[in-house]
């Protein structure tokens, strides 16, 4: 790997599709910044929360975020990550996601991205290093999306409510209790929310929580904490949702992620 490789050489390069590897500690926060090119942001370890305009992205270990250009974005970091990023110029696959997405990452992908990171960033056309780079954009098209996605409204008294919610998730709250800090009816908020993030207050509050335990359990935090700093009155509620939700229990994912 060419450790002099940076951000500015990659997006410098005259090659559509350039790869980085970095490292990072945790509760370290990449402030926000934007990008000429897309880009493929995978955790290899570790948790990343991708933050823009439009919601929160979580990024577990074994799967990646597809950010396209300009977009106003920040990364908080939980556990050590070892980041691996694709930079991919605009317009060169038609196929490739128009919007921020959570993709599965294949062992195939996976193991291209990290031979990408050791390829010349002027790669020659048509040998090797160029097929590898057009495996990564194939299999990009190709990968499964994922829903580990918190929708931010546009709405600013709403938006204020859910982000209030984002930093106090123990915090208990009802519909009734929303509707009241908007002075207006539990209806009202309910359609609010269907409207501005496309799905119930309680779907979206369920999934802020599990995607907010995901960072907590990649530093180390115990099922029990995790549970209690999210609202759940036991670890079996609180794993119950996570089955539910990602079909396996927190210790079977911490496990599988190990």
């Amino acid at each position: 790997m060419d450790r002099k490789r940076t951000v500015r050489a990659c997006h410098a390069t005259e090659r559509p599709v350039a790869a980085l590897a970095t490292r990072h500690l945790h509760g370290e926060h990449i402030a926000a910044h934007r990008h000429a090119r897309a880009q493929l942001i995978h955790a290899l370890t570790g948790v990343l929360t991708v933050i823009s305009a439009g919601g929160s992205w979580v990024v577990p270990s074994g799967r990646a975020v597809w950010m396209p250009e300009d977009v106003v974005h920040r990364i908080r970091i939980a556990g050590d990550v070892a980041m691996r990023t694709i930079y991919v110029a605009p317009g060169i696959r038609p196929d490739l996601p128009t919007g921020c997405e959570v993709i599965e990452v294949s062992a195939l992908l996976r193991e291209a991205i990290i031979a990408a990171t050791g390829i010349p960033l002027d790669y020659r056309d048509g040998g090797r290093d160029h097929r590898i780079m057009e495996l990564i954009l194939d299999e990009i098209e190709v990968a499964p999306r994922l829903g580990l996605h918190v929708p931010l409204p546009r709405n600013a008294h709403l938006l204020r409510l859910c982000e209030w919610m984002i930093a106090e998730p123990a915090e208990p709250v009802t519909l009734d209790d929303l509707a009241a800090r908007m002075h207006v009816s539990g209806r009202t908020v309910a359609r609010l929310f269907h409207r501005e993030v496309g799905m119930s207050f309680g779907d979206w509050r369920r999934r802020m929580c599990l995607l907010l335990s995901l960072p907590r359990l990649a530093s180390g935090a115990s099922i029990l904490e995790v549970s209690l700093e999210h609202g759940y009155l036991s670890p079996s509620a609180f794993s119950a949702m996570f089955r539910r939700s990602l079909g396996v229990s927190p210790t079977e994912y911490l496990v599988s992620k190990a």
